[in-house]
């Protein structure tokens, strides 16, 4: 249920569907008793039982099913499904701070459960319009949407998989994949799905109890889908990570998370399963020959060293040939080494080490998540039962309000605002992250208070407040580029659209040479206001366009599993084609924006708020592209990441003392920043990963070949 911006990319259509199943029943009336019934009698009675069966059967075909969908705190929207014999209709309603998803998807399946005509309308999350449809007829099988067209022979027996939707094609799969002898059905327009049933568990409300499974399903995502499903495989219920879930109506939220603690072990028990199979450790210590290694403080490339590990640490830099008992070595000929990256924007979840630890990221900042979730992730990553990358936390906080992103603490006065921050400098937050609805009067007490307890103020700029009044106010750090565009238009509702569209349409028209810009650039570099841009999601937000591979992320497309990519091909804004021109000149003046903000000395930290690992590479070959020399790009994602958040003298590059994140290149990011995603080795402390074999485990594509590892 993932992909990101902002928040996730959340769809609702993960998993969520209805019962279609009929009951037969009818009155079983014996006319043998009545001896004295004439045939013709007999006759009418029996044509009046079928008619009376016949019309019983149709009243239980008729179904009505409405699930809510939850947020964190309260009520994010819900999902209403109808079902009349063959024929389905779902509405989907679903909101979370300036996201509004509108959908309605009318089904008609054949006797077997298989889908023969499926037709979506809507409004996607950021306002995108939704139109696709599906038919199956004489063997042939078409699809087309705003994004896509396409056909193919088919024996009906094949799912196609909507780009957009309510859910309820998923959970018509999930019937049809428990019919399936081999629990495994080939998917439109191409992959397949597998299911496996995991746990099972009676809930009671009361009036009521039921029995429901956990189910399984691979080949949608890296990793499995996980639901909750009934006895005849009806949707029940999903917890989405922390960040939303759903369930009927007449089952409450003790219900959902009752569920949700089930839902995590297994999800847990699968990762924990991948990185006990895909983990290398060695305790002996490694030496690492010939090495060519970025000291990415000096933007140099020091040549044919050798490196040993010890404990995890790098013990030892240098020509000479050290002496090691039980040692194991690496030859790192022809490879190029650097530090482990720093993802500075995360959101995280428990399977993006499946993505970030591959493309050599070893260390994320969470700019926000349920403290249950981030803490869990935190902890099973340092006890290497997960993948996971280091995690280093912010706390995250909104006002009240109509847009409000309930995720962690949502306040309502200053005094809550500044007990949230009490509650985030007890459990160990060093930042604190604001969000759009917050009072802007709030910011310099909420700031001052803040910095009393050691830590730092971050976010989105609140509405109706400009960038240069929130750094005045105490921000220590901006997400976001857009929010430093906003700050020449005025003060706008940032908790709207408008943070996107306006930005769109005029961050083109702005003097970046002018007096106003470049003495705001001044006065971040003089309060020393770290930004962090997040330029490749803005970057793939303007120019995303339907029908179209995303530019940001064609280097990947081929890579990633269909039902992944396919995603890549969408709009995500509604951008009139008469607006084209302006976004595309917009697009360029962010990146023109990054490049100002380093030449002047600004602060810039590299994040993602994408999907995990690929994201955080095209971040960085956006800013070479922007004109930022290769030597800084690197140093802008290790070692002045690590020094943001204080962890520079233990991370962030390759010296003796330090910990061991090194990730081995093919190629020389120096000379090409695209060679960074060809990553042939990742070790961090005493643990080794070789990409291809993760990859190849989520069903990616790898990009290069991993070196061998010594037994």
């Amino acid at each position: 249920m993932k992909a990101k911006f902002g928040v996730k990319r959340l769809s609702v259509a993960v998993l969520m569907g209805l019962s279609i199943a009929a009951c037969n029943s009818g009155d079983n009336v014996s006319d043998a008793d009545n001896a004295s019934a004439t045939v013709a009698q007999v006759k009418t009675n029996e044509e009046n039982i079928k008619a009376t069966e016949a019309s019983s059967e149709a009243e239980s075909s008729k179904s009505e099913v409405t699930y809510n969908i939850w947020n964190k705190e309260d009520s994010a929207g819900n999902l209403n499904v109808k079902q009349d014999g063959n024929f389905i209709d779902a509405k989907l309603k679903m909101g979370w701070n300036n996201r509004r998803i509108e959908t309605e998807e009318s089904i008609e399946v054949n006797e077997q459960g298989f889908i023969v005509s499926q037709e979506i309308k809507g409004i996607s999350a950021f306002g995108a319009p939704i139109d696709e449809k599906f038919s199956y007829t004489d063997g042939q099988a078409v699809w087309k949407s705003l994004n896509e067209e396409g056909q193919a022979a088919s024996d009906g027996d094949q799912f196609y998989v909507p780009i957009d939707g309510t859910g309820v094609s998923n959970s018509l799969l999930v019937k049809a994949l428990s019919k399936d002898p081999d629990n495994k059905i080939e998917l439109l327009p191409a992959g397949s799905a597998s299911l496996v049933k995991l746990d099972s568990v009676t809930l009671d409300n009361g009036t009521e109890k039921k029995q429901v499974h956990l189910i399984g399903i691979a080949g949608f995502g890296f990793t499995p889908n996980f639901a909750w499903y009934d006895d005849d495989y009806n949707f029940f219920a999903t917890d989405g990570g922390g960040w939303f879930g759903i369930i009927p109506e007449g089952w409450g939220r003790e219900h959902l998370e009752q569920l949700s603690e089930m839902q995590k072990k297994a999800d847990n028990q699968y990762l924990k399963e991948l990185a006990q199979k895909l983990t290398h450790t060695i305790n002996d210590p490694i030496l690492i020959s010939h090495a060519n290694y970025v000291d990415v403080n000096t933007g140099e490339l020091i040549e044919d060293q050798n490196i040993v590990i010890q404990d995890g640490k790098i013990s030892m830099i240098g020509k000479m040939w050290p002496k090691l008992a039980n040692g194991k070595v690496i030859n790192a000929k022809g490879k190029t080494l650097i530090p482990g990256l720093w993802d500075m924007h995360g959101h995280l979840q428990k399977s993006d080490g499946l993505l970030n630890i591959p493309a050599g990221v070893t260390n994320v900042r969470d700019m926000g998540n349920t403290h249950d979730n981030i803490t869990a992730i935190e902890r099973m990553s340092e006890a290497n039962e997960i993948i996971g990358a280091d995690v280093y936390r912010s706390g995250f906080m909104d006002r009240e309000s109509p847009y409000a992103m309930k995720m962690g603490k949502t306040v309502d006065s200053l005094e809550s605002a500044k007990e949230a921050v009490d509650w985030y400098a007890e459990n160990g937050y060093p930042q604190i992250k604001t969000y759009s609805s917050m009072e802007p009067e709030w910011i310099k007490p909420l700031a001052d208070h803040i910095h009393s307890k050691g830590m730092k103020l971050s976010g989105h700029i609140p509405a109706f407040m400009t960038a240069e009044e929130a750094v005045d106010a105490g921000f220590d750090e901006i997400q976001h580029i857009n929010m430093l565009f906003l700050n020449f238009m005025g003060n706008i509702d940032t908790r709207k659209r408008l943070r996107f569209t306006m930005v769109g349409e005029q961050a083109g028209e702005i003097d970046l040479d002018s007096k106003e810009v470049t003495d705001f650039i001044a006065k971040l570099k003089e309060k020393g206001t770290v930004i962090d841009p997040t330029l490749m999601v803005f970057r793939w937000l303007l120019q995303a366009k339907a029908g179209v591979v995303n530019p940001e992320m064609q280097d990947i497309y081929e890579h990633l599993p269909v039902t992944v990519s396919r995603g890549f091909k969408t709009a995500v804004l509604d951008i009139k084609d008469e607006e084209r021109d302006a976004y595309n000149k917009s697009t360029a003046a962010l990146s023109a924006m990054v490049k100002k903000l380093h030449d002047g000395g600004v602060q810039i930290v590299p994040g993602t708020d994408n999907i995990a690992g690929f994201s955080l590479h095209r971040e960085l070959i956006d800013y070479a592209e922007a004109g930022i020399s290769n030597a800084d790009v690197l140093k802008l994602g290790t070692i002045d990441s690590a020094r943001v958040v204080g962890a520079d003298k233990t991370n962030g590059s390759i010296e003796e003392g330090k910990q061991a994140d090194l990730v081995f290149i093919d190629g020389n990011p120096l000379e090409n920043m695209n060679d960074l995603r060809k990553v042939s080795l990742v070790i961090k402390g005493n643990n080794l990963y070789k990409p291809d074999e993760i990859y190849q485990a989520i069903g990616v594509k790898p990009f290069t070949t991993s070196m061998e590892i010594p037994k």
